[in-house]
């Protein structure tokens, strides 16, 4: 009975340790137990809300963040393991006051309906997006298909996407346009 509850006691007193994670491109330095959940930290220890907790055991999506600008699930991953990471929430992706046009889009075509998944769906669509800026509907889909909405039938979600890819073509030849007015 004594090793029981020594063993008990030790599984209690897990040590700390201290790392330093890159979120929105702001340095935190901070003490966490080796199991704490990336997740955790965000919402718990930073008030980074907009990372959801939708189902623990990584079947939706809500908990999307981009890790090195690739979309990752925070309710499975261990926060000491990204240590020398760009972790981006959801509160991270605008600059500068102006909605990033991903936010732009969803808010436009209705892609948020009840907003508990947006996030998710935003940080992967811009991850896609980088990677994709001129998707079909089929890659939409399929790129998405890791992220759970359960109040929509998602085509507002699509279409959110597809308006995104416009919104970020525009904003691409924006400089070039400044540029060709200047020299003229």
């Amino acid at each position: 009975m004594a090793a029981e509850t020594e063993r008990g006691e030790a599984v209690r007193r897990v040590r700390k340790q201290w790392i330093q994670l890159r979120v929105n491109g702001n340095l935190y330095e901070l003490a966490v137990t080796p199991n704490r959940l990336l997740l955790e930290v965000l919402r718990e220890d930073l008030g980074l809300t907009g990372t959801k907790r939708g189902c623990d055991d990584s079947s939706c999506g809500c908990c999307t963040v981009l890790i090195d600008g690739r979309p990752a699930l925070a309710c499975v991953a261990l926060a000491a393991s990204y240590e020398n990471a760009e972790i981006t929430t959801i509160e991270g992706l605008a600059q500068n006051g102006e909605l990033d046009p991903v936010q732009q889009a969803f808010m436009e075509t209705g892609g948020a309906q009840c907003g508990f998944c947006t996030p998710g769906f935003i940080l992967t669509a811009r991850a896609f997006l980088a990677r994709n800026p001129s998707p079909t509907l089929a890659e939409i889909r399929e790129a998405l298909a890791g992220n759970l909405c359960r109040c929509t039938g998602y085509t507002q979600i699509y279409e959110a996407v597809l308006r995104a890819a416009r919104l970020l073509e525009e904003r691409a030849r924006q400089p070039a346009v400044r540029e060709a007015g200047e020299n003229a």
